[in-house]
């Protein structure tokens, strides 16, 4: 469209300029045949002067010549020379204005012309005889008469005064060479109101293209001056408003395709980098899990070690307290080594559940033992717990109240191992931890809570409130500070009492029976003051009747 426009003013100005061109060209062509006519004319003027100037100094020749004085033959031969001359060369102009000028005007005066000429060479070939013949004057001749027939012979020719016919040639080319200066002027002027013309013409005609063109292409460049920014600032979504089928509408959807293209891409290579991202932290996510999975196997291997050293220590010192306390003395009665080798046998199937339990917690935690359930008579427990403590309790110079007697059914729904090892580790803490000559009791009793602890399965709805076994073991010993109350089931902590009163504990004891506790879906709490620390146990009772132990689950 601007092509095709532009196109056009381009070729209008073209045609403009040749067309001043041409007009000046056939404008100067005229000027040129006026001034070759006016020149011409002006030379068959001067050559009519010419010819009668040598007319006349011929004249002069033939007067000297009939007068008697001395008359050069070479002067007078060149005198007719030069009049020959130049009536052939006003032939040959008159010629030359034939050819110039062939309008009705100009070819009347070329017959003037032409009659003219035939007349002066008629008078100048008579001359020629005349003066040929000429010599001095007889004697007793009149001069005038002589005169008179001397300027018939000069002036007169076929009946015309030759020299008013010279004067009215001169006189007409004379006119002539003016009317050819003047029309040469006006084609000059002529031609100068063209050029002035053309220049206005070319003048306008730029000034309105010049407008045209700014007004019709400032909106487009500005349009895409502003898409080019746009793209130079990274908008890619920027689209340059142009439409039609111009010049410019084609270079903004080239524009618009390849900011499209290139959006298209950055989309493309922002959802790569993401992927990327997301790669990455999936992949540094895993590792993040694999070496915290490393921090905890590491943490659950030093737990194990601590595990195995404080487990493996009471049934080892159960075991070897009641060898020592058997063979310590006299012979005693069979039944009393059977008791104590009884009692070192059951310790050490309780030794070998630890063992289990510590195998299993290599392979996990002890938060995630298994149990094996089946009905358990809690005082049998309890009494057997009191039976494997009674070696401990003997070298801290403590002792161990016995139990009291049933007061009803104490039947849990329990591995029996684990509740073993559950008392075993409160009646192990109780002991250590209390004065020489203090005691230590273990005490059960039922109770009803309307705030149940949690348990391994919800009761089903509308059932009855469970009924929860309470064991309280309570000890003489150094107690436990108000503030340390709450960390004392921390795996490896121990308060500062407890650190002075028994330096080599671990601080694994209580975590574990808190575990093994919530494992039987029961509770575990301390309660401590000056006069010692009582540990709180509550287990749900079993719902079903009580069974035998080792029975059935």
């Amino acid at each position: 469209m601007f092509r095709r426009r532009l196109t056009l003013v381009l070729v209008l100005i073209a045609t403009v300029v040749v067309a001043t061109a041409l007009l000046a060209a056939a404008s100067l062509a005229v000027t040129e045949r006026q001034v070759v006519r006016g020149r011409v004319a002006s030379d068959i003027a001067a050559a009519f002067i010419q010819l009668s100037a040598q007319k006349q100094r011929l004249r002069t020749w033939v007067a000297q010549r009939q007068q008697g004085a001395s008359a050069n033959e070479a002067a007078r031969a060149e005198l007719q020379a030069a009049m020959q001359g130049t009536l052939l060369r006003l032939q040959a102009l008159a010629q030359q204005a034939v050819e110039l000028d062939g309008g009705a005007e100009a070819r009347e005066e070329h017959l003037r012309r032409r009659e003219t000429l035939d007349l002066l060479q008629d008078s100048v070939a008579a001359l020629v005889r005349a003066v040929n013949d000429a010599g001095p004057l007889p004697a007793g001749a009149d001069p005038l008469q002589a005169w008179e027939a001397q300027s018939r012979l000069f002036d007169m020719a076929g009946g015309r005064d030759v020299r008013l016919l010279i004067a009215e040639n001169i006189a007409r080319e004379t006119a002539a060479v003016q009317r050819e200066r003047a029309a040469a002027d006006a084609v000059m002027a002529w031609v100068r109101w063209l050029w002035l013309g053309a220049a206005m013409v070319l003048a306008a005609t730029a000034l309105g293209a010049v407008l045209y063109f700014g007004r019709a292409l400032r909106h487009p460049l500005q349009q895409l001056s502003e898409g080019a920014h746009a793209l130079q600032d990274g908008r890619l979504d920027h689209r340059i408003p142009l439409q039609g089928d111009d010049e410019f509408a084609e270079v903004a959807r080239s524009v618009n395709a390849l900011a499209a293209e290139l959006e298209a891409h950055r989309a493309r290579e922002s959802a790569q980098r993401q992927h990327l991202e997301d790669q990455v932290a999936a992949r540094t996510r895993e590792l993040a899990d694999a070496l915290a999975s490393l921090r905890q196997a590491d943490a659950q291997r030093r737990r194990l070690f601590a595990d195995i050293s404080h487990e493996l220590r009471t049934p080892t010192t159960v075991i070897r307290g009641e060898a020592e306390i058997t063979l310590r003395g006299v012979d005693k009665p069979a039944a009393e080594y059977r008791q104590a080798l009884t009692r070192i046998v059951d310790t050490a199937r309780q030794l070998g559940s630890v063992i289990d339990d510590l195998l299993a917690m290599a392979r996990s935690d002890i938060d995630s033992l298994s149990l094996s359930r089946e009905p358990v008579d809690l005082d049998e427990l309890a009494a057997e717990a009191l039976a494997q403590a009674a070696p401990l309790a003997s070298r801290h110079g403590v002792r161990l109240a016995p139990a009291p007697p049933r007061t009803g059914s104490h039947v849990v729904d329990g591995d029996p191992l684990r509740l073993r090892q559950l008392l075993g580790v409160l009646l192990d803490n109780a002991t250590r931890y209390s004065r020489p000559g203090g005691e230590v009791t273990l005490r059960l009793a039922t109770k009803a809570s309307h705030e149940p602890a949690p348990t391994v399965s919800p009761p089903a709805p509308g059932a009855a409130p469970p009924t929860w076994l309470e064991v309280r073991v309570q000890d003489q010993g150094i107690g436990i500070a108000p503030h340390e109350l709450a960390q004392v089931f921390d795996r490896h902590f121990r308060g500062a009492q407890a650190r002075r009163h028994c330096p080599d504990g671990s601080g694994l004891g209580l975590s574990i029976a808190r575990t093994l506790a919530q494992a039987h879906g029961g509770q575990l709490h301390l309660e401590s003051n000056d006069l010692g620390t009582c540990a709180v146990l509550r287990l749900p009772l079993a719902i079903a009747p009580a069974r035998t132990a080792g029975g059935p689950a």
